[in-house]
């Protein structure tokens, strides 16, 4: 948040069960204050990748775990990751224990591009995990994928 940001304070009433248990929630992850848990879970809410549009411009991840011994399970993930390579930042590739794997994908694009690669990732048989998960993007420069000036080596903008 900004610090130009204005708070605005007002009342939310909890069932005294459902207070006690989040109260237990927001000091096991470390909050020091009911505000900041509530803000921190508003700003996740909105961010829920099935609030968003198609067409919006997104940024996130596609995290799955997958079992690396199903027969050419690990190149149709990779040719699919080819396939999409214009909405991939970056992958970092985890060995979680002999038989699975964990893949991180940070990608970028139209929301609905990235939803169509996460269910092409899911539906393979050895997936066992895929999740997508996004936040909002600049689309200021779409055709780069990337919101911001390119520069060059020598510090001057490109």
């Amino acid at each position: 948040m900004a610090e130009k940001d204005e708070l605005i304070r007002f009342g939310v009433s909890f069932p005294a069960p459902l207070l006690e248990t989040f109260d237990a929630y927001i000091e096991a992850q470390g909050y020091t204050n009911r505000s900041e848990a509530i803000r921190d879970m508003a700003r996740r809410s909105i961010l829920d990748a099935s609030g968003l549009q198609e067409d919006e411009q997104v940024a996130g991840t596609i995290v799955m775990v997958y079992d690396h011994h199903v027969s050419e399970l690990p190149l149709v993930l990779m040719e699919l990751q080819h396939d999409h390579h214009d909405a991939i930042v970056s992958t970092m590739h985890v060995h979680l224990n002999h038989d699975q794997c964990l893949e991180v994908i940070v990608v970028r694009g139209r929301l609905s591009n990235l939803r169509k690669l996460k269910q092409r990732i899911q539906v393979q048989k050895g997936v066992l995990y895929a999740e997508l998960s996004v936040t909002y993007a600049d689309a200021a420069d779409e055709r780069a994928g990337h919101p911001h000036a390119h520069h060059r080596h020598d510090g001057k903008q490109a």
